[in-house]
């Protein structure tokens, strides 16, 4: 590939919107031309993609191109707190030629449910649990837009307090943290975006490279001086000083080893499960419960070995089931086949669609999961084809929700839903 094309990879994390777009078409064009190779795309899908605007190394535009180069048949975007980068993916869908769908990742509160208390599926905290809205119609996403932000403005005064303690901690050994300087400003919130732990845990390992620099140094420190565990793969990571990706590899472990010691309880940025849904009803979103299930060894290196949701998993489908739920979504590449085989029964006999994604906010995190090649996953392309099917008719008419009281009533049977809008998702109509 030339410098000329190669430019333009770079510039699809370029500020602008419409630069990137553009630079989206220029790749394009080189691929029409024979100039770039044109990738074998595959029935492989991805619906959890996060982005710049909530933490990830891609832009919009560079996570559609990234999902074009690996062969993704469609892509779906999911980021913290906000749909700030949901048209814009869209319309680099459009441009690359991926079928897209749009949603966004939420924490709700679990207050005066069976829930409340326990810890479901969010590994820093107990009786609030992470919810995705998916599918959101392109008519909806201002909406949504405008009712998420005051929470993500919320988060950030809790962001803020959470600077104030780490720096607490690290101003004996010569590391602060400015809120503004170095957390905000590695962020998009300035468009809409919102700020995470993410981004503080990188912000934190910006500095602690500054000062102490790559390699063995580092690592003594963080080992030896702060006494926190490391797994023996990142320990290796974090010794190459070559790393390309080593900021990134610290922000895993001080996510998955130092979060404990500086992390505040989230509260008011976290609406009521119930409000949740009912926004999501009302502009024609699809649910889900995010299953994540008890964790041995982390796949992606930033979670700590825990119990989640599998000794009362029972239970909790009879609760997400009566809250008003439309689905759980589940990354097959995460769990066991028994954790899987388990959750699927339950799925069906509660009549919650289905949906994958396996979360990328890492460089990494591969675009493909191969676990999902495997037949007993097929229902999760057909699914994610009936998303898209969902997304585009609720788009021209929200009462086309898949899960709208209208369709309800005229096609009350899931699986023939699913079908239905599968068949309008690959352009066949309805």
């Amino acid at each position: 590939m030339n410098d000329y094309y190669l430019k333009h990879i770079e510039n699809l994390n370029n500020p602008s919107v419409e630069a990137r777009l553009a630079s989206l078409v220029k790749l394009k064009e080189g691929i029409d031309a024979g100039d770039i190779r044109k990738p074998d795309v595959s029935n492989d899908v991805n619906n959890h993609i996060h982005t710049t605007y909530s933490f990830s190394p891609y832009s919009p535009s560079k996570a559609l191109w990234m999902a074009y180069m690996n062969g993704l048949g469609t892509a779906g975007i999911m980021d913290h707190d906000t749909v700030a980068g949901c048209l814009e993916f869209s319309r680099a869908g459009k441009i690359i030629g991926i079928a897209t769908t749009g949603g966004m990742e939420i924490r709700v509160g679990m207050k005066d449910t069976p829930l409340y208390g326990r810890k479901t599926n969010n590994p820093d905290q107990d009786s609030v649990s992470y919810m995705a809205v998916h599918g959101i119609p392109h008519t909806r996403i201002d909406e949504i837009q405008a009712w998420i932000r005051p929470y993500a403005k919320a988060r950030n005064r809790r962001n803020a307090a959470m600077v104030d303690k780490l720096n607490d901690i690290m101003k004996p050994h010569g590391i602060s943290l400015d809120f503004k300087k170095d957390v905000a400003s590695i962020s998009m919130w300035h468009d809409g975006g919102s700020i995470t732990e993410r981004h503080i845990s990188f912000a934190l390992a910006l500095k602690m490279v500054e000062r102490f620099g790559k390699g063995a140094g580092l690592v003594g420190f963080y080992k030896d001086t702060m006494k926190l565990p490391l797994q023996k793969k990142m320990e290796g990571y974090l010794l190459d000083v070559d790393n390309p990706v080593y900021e990134y590899d610290l922000l895993g472990a001080i996510k998955s080893d130092m979060i404990d010691m500086f992390y505040l309880p989230a509260e008011e940025e976290c609406p009521d499960v119930r409000e949740a849904l009912e926004v999501c009803r009302e502009n024609g979103c699809i649910s889900s419960y995010p299953y994540l299930g008890d964790i041995g060894v982390s796949v992606t290196g930033d979670k700590k070995a825990q119990k989640f949701e599998d000794d009362y998993l029972d239970e909790l489908f009879e609760v997400i089931t009566d809250l008003g739920f439309n689905a759980v979504s589940y990354m097959p590449s995460r769990n066991t086949s028994d954790q899987l085989g388990r959750l699927k029964k339950l799925c069906v006999r509660h009549e919650l669609f289905q949906i994958s994604g396996e979360d990328i906010n890492s460089p990494r995190q591969g675009f493909v999961c191969k676990a999902m090649r495997s037949p007993e996953f097929s229902n999760l392309i057909e699914s994610t084809w009936a998303l898209i099917g969902h997304e585009r008719l609720a788009t021209d008419n929200i009462k086309n929700s898949m899960f709208g009281e209208q369709i309800m009533v005229v096609k009350p049977e899931l699986t023939l839903r699913i079908l239905d809008y599968s068949q309008a998702g690959r352009g066949g109509g309805r």
